[in-house]
């Protein structure tokens, strides 16, 4: 399995038959690298290998504490990791926050119209603006929004 370290360096071969079967080794090698670390690493996380390159990991998780502490004890896990034969020449971990998929940021909601007590506000920010142009601009913003 020591193949797995020059999985994520391209060979001319692999450049003939395109990237999408380069990418598909690749992801298959940290699949694989994957499901070795979990066990391994603090617990209750979904770690996932995000590279491994050149005695570097890459790793990433979704909880801030439980990163925190990888990175805290990161000699530890190294001298943990190592012990296995894909990871003998392991000499750095990186960890970095994965943003859930679950996480979607959705707009929120604009109000089609404004409330009776924020177009009275702008109204009467209206009156005390010296600009006319401005002041015109806040009636407008009041008065298009009346219900």
């Amino acid at each position: 399995m020591s193949e797995l370290i020059n999985v994520f360096q391209q060979t001319r071969k692999q450049k003939k038959t395109g990237n999408l079967t380069f990418l598909s080794t690749q992801i298959a090698a940290w699949q694989q690298l994957t499901r070795l670390i979990q066990p391994l690493l603090p617990q209750p996380e979904q770690w996932q290998v995000a590279c491994y390159q050149q005695g570097i990991l890459t790793i990433t998780g979704l909880n801030q504490a439980m990163i925190s502490q990888l990175a805290y004890l990161q000699k530890h896990y190294i001298t943990q990791l190592s012990q296995l034969n894909e990871f003998k020449d392991l000499n750095k971990i990186q960890v970095r926050l994965r943003v859930s998929a679950k996480t979607s940021l959705k707009p929120k909601a604009i109000p089609k119209s404004l409330s009776t007590d924020t177009q009275e506000m702008l109204k009467s920010a209206a009156d005390f603006i010296i600009d006319p142009k401005l002041s015109q601009a806040l009636l407008r913003l009041a008065s298009k929004n009346e219900k």
